[in-house]
């Protein structure tokens, strides 16, 4: 791939032959045109692995080609013919290794044998298995108190490494599982459960296909989801009307073309996605649909338009929103939106003529600093037209990673309920702790405090992701262990504490042999679809081990006699850790039966059902005080920073360093703002800017040599890359609710950058 920078626009509709040819040359790269390409015939089969992207379901698993340029991507890099051998770290320091780019570090390909940190000569060594468990078994033993200890989930774990991680945890006796949906859909599941009484999204795949109107908010499928593409183009081909509601033009959002669709490939066609796509400030969504209410609101005062029967029958609290709406002043709602009301206006005016709506969104309402009440309103839009329970309608929260909704069904969690505890203890003996612990943001605070001494990271590149670069990296090097379970170097294996330990795992396409044969494990997508996920490839590295695998190490080594739980038993045979599973959480009722039929099973979504699980007894419409982010900043200087990924992108992954659908080729040190902004700010689009975070605890937050780039993007509104512009991120910048951080919304000015970096 050429990796040329330059800014030059990209013309062509998302998909299509971009997406093939970029696919191709992405298994070039890696060095695995023909296996590649193999391996993704038997992707999202029936007797096939799981995509490892992201959390979008499959049509039960059938198609031959179910699968995006990003999936695809995400199963050469981890297919990659590319091995980081004992050899790559005898000839690399990690001093060395700190100074190499993210993208060059996961460019070494393959972890393929356990390492261990070896201060004397600043290398990562090979280490037997039996050793590196020794070393985890030792310093957890050590500990006075297991809270000393952390341990991290990353949404890729499948159900069950998940659940025996949480068990091993709970028997050492902590809930400390600070996990990656902290960092992003926590506020789903913390905002939902008092709306409706579930912490997940209430709508099918199969609802795409009744619904008259789908709202999008804050989520950019074309890059971060691109297999729900799918549904909305053929939503768009039968009539339904798709509004967009996001800071950029995603060009998703406008125009598609299926590389599924022989007529459009051949003929250079493409589908509208949104009939309209408004380009809301950032920080200003909650705005948007405030707006929105109070225009049903009002029309509902001259001819009914509200479903009433549902309101009276279900819902609690309107009253109480429809007082705030009334009270909610247009003016500020437009100021806080950046949208003119006869925009809102018409939005909500088709909202109001569709029999059946989805409203979907991403993160780009749940990481503010107020992610959980946004998500609120959004179920409250929905509950006032009775769009919860209904075919071809309901909240469609689009989940990253691809287990990130499982790993929490099975038990990753700090603040475990009683009833889950207690059918824990009964099933396994011994009693679990019950006082809550620590989410990603109380346990960096607890790091900083020297309250822990030992971080376990199974999966994911914390490190990166999270805010407060800083603190975050001075935290984790005063940590006595680092434990990483992971299939690829990355930035949190170099930013280790007093000893270090790297554990290669098995990847989602790989073949896992057991002492009873080969296994599948399940994971769970973003519409609670519960399906089976079976590896074939060959693994990397014949010193790889399952997760599960690992997990039963580091209990053994840890809890040694005093465990009561048969840790060989349950890796031998993953059925029975699904029978486990079955008997501490009754939902996943003859589990082992029901993940053997092709596309699996759905684990019922009370809300879906219009059963609410509230204190109340209904659903709960809740008041969002105030319109937004910053309802008294007016500062013309500030502009808010939104962070995105590039299209070449999966989380901190980075497939390349180009961004093909915003015409960024080769870089990602740009920031994206309007020619007006630029102008009005004395610059010009090419010059080179540091941005430097707004905060009022006097600590300098800034990322240097950013090259400006204009761009249709809403006024005081900028954007940047993640999780580059992580460091401009306050660590107590974050929803009260649900810790999420606030990545989506940062204060910042532009300045003029000391060097210029253009040349």
């Amino acid at each position: 791939m050429s990796d040329r920078k330059r800014i030059h626009p990209y013309n062509q509709p998302a998909g299509g032959w971009g997406a093939l040819k970029a696919l191709g040359e992405h298994l070039v790269e890696q060095g695995i045109p023909v296996r590649g390409a193999r391996t993704l015939l038997r992707m999202n089969q029936p007797l096939g692995f799981d995509c490892p992207g992201c959390a979008w379901p499959d049509p039960k698993h059938t198609s031959s080609f179910e699968f995006c340029e990003n999936g695809g991507k995400a199963v050469a890099w981890e297919s990659t013919a590319e091995r980081c051998t004992p050899e790559f770290f005898e000839a690399h320091t990690v001093s060395e290794l700190a100074g190499w780019s993210d993208y060059e570090l996961e460019m070494a390909g393959r972890l393929t044998h356990p390492m261990a940190y070896d201060p004397a000569s600043d290398r990562y060594l090979p280490v037997g298995w039996d050793e590196a468990f020794a070393t985890i078994g030792r310093h957890l033993s050590a500990l006075p108190d297991p809270n000393m200890a952390e341990f991290y989930t990353s949404g890729r774990t499948s159900n069950e490494a998940a659940f025996l991680y949480q068990l091993f945890v709970r028997e050492y006796g902590t809930n400390n599982f600070p996990d990656c949906s902290n960092m992003c859909h926590e506020a789903t599941s913390v905002g939902l459960p008092q709306s409706l009484g579930v912490g997940k999204g209430t709508v099918l795949l199969e609802d795409f296909d009744t619904a008259d109107c789908i709202l999008i908010f804050g989520q950019n499928p074309g890059t971060n989801s691109p297999r729900m593409m799918t549904s909305l183009r053929n939503a768009s081909r039968r009539g339904a009307t798709i509004l967009s509601f996001n800071p950029f033009r995603e060009r998703a959002l406008e125009r598609f073309q299926a590389p599924q669709s022989p007529f459009e490939m051949t003929t250079l066609t493409s589908t509208p996605i949104s009939r309209c796509l408004y380009q809301v400030r950032v920080g200003g969504d909650v705005a948007v649909v405030k707006g929105m209410m109070k225009f049903l609101v009002a029309q509902d005062a001259l001819s009914p338009v509200l479903d009433w029967e549902f309101i009276r029958k279900h819902t609690m609290g309107i009253a109480a929103l429809v007082a705030d709406l009334k009270a909610t002043d247009w003016a500020d709602i437009e100021r806080q939106s950046g949208m003119r009301r006869d925009e809102i206006e018409q939005a909500a005016a088709v909202y109001m003529k569709a029999p059946r709506a989805i409203v979907v969104y991403g993160m780009g309402i749940t990481q503010h600093r107020h992610g959980a009440a946004a998500v609120q309103q959004l179920a409250n839009l929905c509950l006032l037209k009775g769009n919860i329970g209904r075919e071809g309608a309901g909240l469609c929260p689009v989940r990253g990673h691809s287990n990130v909704q499982g790993d929490r069904t099975v038990g990753i969690t700090e603040v475990p309920t009683a009833e889950f505890l207690d059918r824990l203890q009964a099933r396994f003996g011994f009693k679990p702790p019950s006082a809550h612990g620590h989410n990603v943001v109380t346990a960096l605070e607890a790091m900083t405090r020297g309250e822990v001494r030992v971080f376990v990271g199974m999966g994911g590149n914390i490190v990166a992701a999270m805010p407060d670069w800083q603190v975050t990296r001075d935290a984790f090097r005063r940590l006595d262990l680092t434990v990483h379970v992971s299939t690829k170097l990355n930035r949190s294996h170099l930013v280790h504490g007093r000893q270090a330990l790297i554990l290669p795992c098995l990847g989602r396409t790989e073949l896992d042999v057991q002492a009873t044969g080969p296994q599948s494990i399940t994971v769970e997508d973003s519409m609670s679809m519960v399906h089976a996920s079976l590896g074939l490839n060959t693994p990397a590295s014949p010193h790889l081990k399952s997760e599960p695998a690992i997990v039963a190490g580091m209990a053994r080594a840890a809890l040694g006699s005093r465990t009561v739980v048969d840790w060989e038993a349950l890796v031998a045979d993953y059925d029975r850790i699904r029978s486990a599973i079955e008997d501490v959480f009754p939902i996943f009722g003859n589990y082992n039966a029901r993940i053997r039929v092709p596309g699996g099973f759905h684990l019922t979504s009370s809300a879906r059902e219009r059963v609410w699980n509230t204190p109340t007894g209904k659903a709960n419409f809740l008041v969002f005080p105030g319109l937004g982010e910053d309802p008294d900043q007016h500062d013309p200087d500030v502009l808010w920073l939104t962070s995105v990924r590039s299209h070449d992108q999966y989380n901190t992954t980075l497939y390349s360093l180009s961004d093909r659908y915003r015409g960024v080729w080769g870089q990602r040190d740009v920031v994206f703002l309007s020619a007006e902004e630029i102008e009005k700010r004395g610059f010009r689009p090419g010059d080179r800017v540091d941005l430097v975070a707004v905060s009022d605890d006097g600590i300098d937050r800034r990322v240097c040599g950013y090259q400006l780039v204009a761009y249709s993007f809403p006024a005081g509104s900028c954007a940047a890359y993640y999780p580059e512009t992580n460091p401009l991120v306050p660590l107590q910048a974050h929803d009260p609710m649900s810790f999420t951080p606030s990545y989506k919304g940062i204060a910042v000015r532009i300045v003029r950058a000391a060097l210029d970096k253009a040349a």
